[in-house]
């Protein structure tokens, strides 16, 4: 019979790490959220993100969704690193030596208690070379950035960058469909560059995220 001892590690049992009620810590005298490994966090009203987007469309003009992409790009970068370190530390084991479930389960949980809203990933056109993620709730995509675009490309270059270090390839990404357009979700498509560029003809053209999939994996 297994004993409650050997299923112990390092004095305790490993559980979801990224649990919100366990994840962020706040100290209400300081002003100050940090996270469980004490890592400081930064919490962004709704009116300060909006005043973002309206301060990069008045400074940039049509150029405020490639800064906002540029942006996630870097962001998507560093997010990966902590991300793979923190699990790393806290299982006592490599990235590597997770399953896609367990990867998968985590960084979902991890993209909840950021406050960034539900994430999912479709893997259904895995074999004609495509990712589909969506995001629901998205803090990101609840201000239009501009009028009958998708508001999600800081969402695009986060993700472009993190699934890219996660496969070993380089990806792009498009936002196919979108909260502010009044969709059910935000979508993202991920794949070689090469083969999103019609991708992204459709997205403008404004045709649904169903049709432009059509488009691609006929």
């Amino acid at each position: 019979m297994i004993s409650v001892a050997d299923l112990l590690v390092d004095d305790r049992l490993p559980s979801n790490y990224f649990a919100s009620d366990v994840y962020v810590r706040g100290t209400l005298e300081l002003g100050l959220l940090e996270n469980r490994r004490g890592d400081r966090l930064l919490a962004l009203p709704s009116v300060l993100l909006k005043a973002i987007y309206d301060g990069l469309n008045n400074e940039t003009g049509q150029a405020t969704r490639l800064v906002l992409r540029n942006c996630g790009l870097w962001w998507g970068k560093n997010f990966y690193a902590r991300f793979c370190e923190e699990l790393s530390d806290y299982y006592k084991k490599p990235v590597a030596d997770f399953s896609m479930a367990e990867f998968m389960q985590s960084f979902q949980e991890c993209w909840r208690t950021h406050g960034w809203g539900q994430i999912h990933l479709d893997t259904d056109h895995h074999n004609q070379g495509f990712l589909v993620v969506s995001t629901q709730n998205s803090p990101f995509t609840a201000q239009v950035v501009q009028p009958q675009k998708p508001s999600g490309a800081l969402e695009e270059g986060i993700l472009q960058t993190f699934f890219s270090q996660l496969t070993g390839r380089d990806l792009f990404c498009v936002q196919t469909s979108c909260e502010s357009l009044g969709a059910d979700r935000n979508r993202f498509v991920l794949g070689i560059e090469g083969r999103l560029k019609s991708a992204i003809a459709l997205v403008e053209a404004g045709q649904p995220h169903d049709a432009i999939m059509g488009v691609l994996t006929r």
